[in-house]
């Protein structure tokens, strides 16, 4: 793969299978500390929550023409925030990074937030090698996130 292999574009429906396999990786779903939802409600909130929501901007990663997972934006009260979700077989390889800058060229408001789980390394610097700062922690539960911000 090289980087020009990845590369992004707008969300299709069909994309979404890909998306709900993802999210359930046990794995993934331990390094995020985020509660997988079960198929019909991944596909409703998905539907009318992120693409059926014009404030939000979607993008879906490609590498060498297959779905690789996703970027989003939206926005939480007057903050913008920035989430994404690979699946496991483009960890490590530089893809996240390569989609992060290509998202970040495309989404134009500042600031931007995100907060990943404090114990996802992969993630945290992920966001810092793109300039995201830490701006302090939240709480979802039992688990501390950090609080990141790109001015």
């Amino acid at each position: 793969m090289s980087i020009e292999d990845v590369w992004l574009r707008d969300v299709v429906e069909s994309d979404l299978d890909a998306f709900c396999a993802y999210e359930q990786d046990l794995e993934a779903v331990r390094r995020s500390r985020f509660t997988p939802r079960p198929r019909e409600a991944f596909m409703s909130h998905w539907k009318e929550r992120v693409l059926g929501d014009d404030s939000c901007f979607v993008q879906t990663v490609i590498v060498g023409g297959d779905v690789a997972g996703n970027f989003v934006a939206w926005w939480d009260g007057d903050r913008r925030f920035l989430g994404y979700w690979l699946g496991r077989a483009y960890w490590g390889r530089g893809i996240g990074s390569r989609a992060l800058g290509l998202f970040l060229e495309r989404e134009k408001n500042r600031p931007l937030h995100a907060d990943p789980f404090s114990g996802n390394t992969g993630s945290v610097r992920l966001l810092e090698k793109h300039g995201f700062r830490p701006a302090g922690t939240v709480r979802y539960g039992d688990d501390e996130h950090v609080l990141f911000v790109l001015t």
